[in-house]
């Protein structure tokens, strides 16, 4: 069994245009077209039996919309599990994050660089912290991303500290990329053996097989969750990257489902 923490669909009319910007502004080439069809294939091909939607709200207005769309992938009984999205620029944030609850949602997936706000700003610390009382999850974008470069990193490690203390910590955090994407030295120093969780989305390549190993051994295999940012990775090749690293089969066991199938509450 492997569960994909960290994945991303569009809308199939908005698919190829949204892929396709997002994948020149990155730099980066997408590994499937972005559609829900287009995930089921390649978890098919990958072995994966759930993954979880991350919708990126780059407006506030654009939350009924992302919420409909996850809805109905929920309804659908798909093999992917979708989250909701909320923006920092939302005045009724409490009104949106409770009929995120009584959705039925699991939680919800921030991005501090594309909504323009650091991570410890007062507007992230008011809407997570209701997310917390709704004992909701929040997954978001941590370290660098490639469509901001040379722009100050607005989740760092030191920042998220600093959320966590103005919050009184946040054990549903998931701090995507290993803690912060290229800045593993400081996510080592300063996160690792915190209550939030990493997902392993997009740093398997590159993250090196000694950082990763000090990273969970700090943190606890506990808090590590399988992800791809698909489509930016190949499921099936981070897979094989993951048990290439020899973890033994009870840490491989937590990271690709255990650890996510508790976090998720599922059957």
């Amino acid at each position: 069994m492997v569960i994909d923490f960290h994945t991303h669909i569009f809308p199939d009319k908005i698919a190829g245009a949204t892929i396709n910007a997002l994948s020149t502004n990155a730099n980066i080439p997408p590994h499937s077209d972005g559609t829900l069809n287009g995930l089921i294939k390649q978890m098919d091909k990958a072995g994966v039996g759930l993954s979880v939607n991350l919708p990126v709200l780059t407006k506030a207005k654009q939350f009924d919309s992302i919420f409909e769309f996850g809805k109905n992938i929920n309804n659908d009984y798909s093999p992917i599990l979708s989250f909701a999205g909320i923006h920092p620029d939302e005045l009724d944030f409490e009104e949106k994050l409770y009929k995120v609850k009584c959705e039925g949602f699991k939680g919800i997936k921030i991005h501090p660089d594309y909504q323009g706000a650091f991570i410890d700003d007062e507007k992230y610390v008011r809407i997570l912290s209701y997310a917390k009382c709704l004992d909701l999850i929040t997954v978001t974008h941590a370290g660098l991303d490639g469509a901001f470069i040379g722009q100050e990193i607005k989740c760092t490690p030191k920042r998220v500290l600093n959320l966590l203390d103005k919050m009184g910590g946040y054990e549903k955090l998931v701090l995507a990329h290993m803690g912060g994407n290229e800045l593993f030295s400081d996510v080592l120093e300063n996160l690792a053996g915190t209550s939030v969780y990493f997902d392993t989305s997009y740093v398997l390549p590159f993250i090196g097989e000694k950082m990763l190993y000090n990273i969970i051994e700090k943190h606890g295999e506990d808090r590590i969750l399988f992800a791809t940012d698909s489509p930016w990775q190949e499921q099936g090749e981070m897979i094989n990257i993951l048990k290439s690293y020899n973890l033994g089969k009870e840490a491989e066991d937590k990271i690709f489902y255990k650890n996510a199938s508790s976090l998720l509450n599922l059957e």
